[in-house]
């Protein structure tokens, strides 16, 4: 996200050290993502995650959001299918966020994520999160098989960042702590999408 580092560092920041003060344990992987595919933690469990830094969040080149995705979830899925099965994951909470469209994968397209994600949805109860700025995040979304209650618009700049990694905290929250994720609806996204309609109501300013 040009321009909005410091924000950005810092709205994930913010994020992680209100999920370390949730009751439960919970591993944290983070994979940043352009041109290159670029992991930083590895199923760390979210007490011994480190402060992130601009020595490893900068930005580079283009958007290879498709292969970032899939390489991931296949990750991701190999570890869950050979953990023994009082290791594995009782929740996986895959959120995925971007401030450009596709535009430079070689590994994966959209039929073949689409199909990653709806499987891993309906076979293991994984939950995937979608922001995105510069695009229409719903209908994106739409393409990798995210609901709408699971995909949001957000605006790109200092206090529209901040305004994601907030309601971030309050979806993972809701998440990690519901029975049932199923009945975490699509409230967790109205700040954000508030903050938006504010934006293009003033024209942008």
């Amino acid at each position: 996200m040009r321009g909005l580092e410091a924000d950005t560092i810092g709205g994930f920041n913010g994020l992680l050290e209100q999920q370390k003060k949730r009751e439960g344990e919970a591993n944290v992987t983070t994979v940043l993502f352009d041109d290159r595919y670029e992991l930083i933690h590895d199923r760390f469990p979210i007490r011994a995650v480190r402060p992130l830094t601009g020595q490893e969040y900068y930005v580079r080149g283009t958007t290879a959001l498709l292969d970032a995705v899939g390489k991931t979830i296949h990750k991701m899925g190999t570890i869950q299918k050979y953990l023994p099965e009082e290791m594995r994951a009782e929740k996986v909470i895959f959120v995925i966020t971007t401030d450009g469209r596709e535009n430079a994968s070689r590994e994966y397209g959209y039929d073949q994520i689409r199909r990653m994600i709806e499987r891993q949805k309906e076979r293991y109860g994984w939950e995937f999160l979608f922001l995105g700025a510069n695009m229409d995040a719903v209908k994106e979304a739409g393409r990798f098989g995210i609901g709408a209650d699971r995909a949001v618009q957000y605006e790109n700049d200092s206090t529209g960042v901040r305004t994601n990694y907030d309601a971030l905290e309050q979806a993972v929250t809701q998440m990690r702590m519901a029975p049932d994720m199923s009945s975490v609806d699509g409230g967790w996204k109205q700040e954000i999408e508030n903050y938006l309609n504010r934006k293009n109501r003033s024209g942008r300013k």
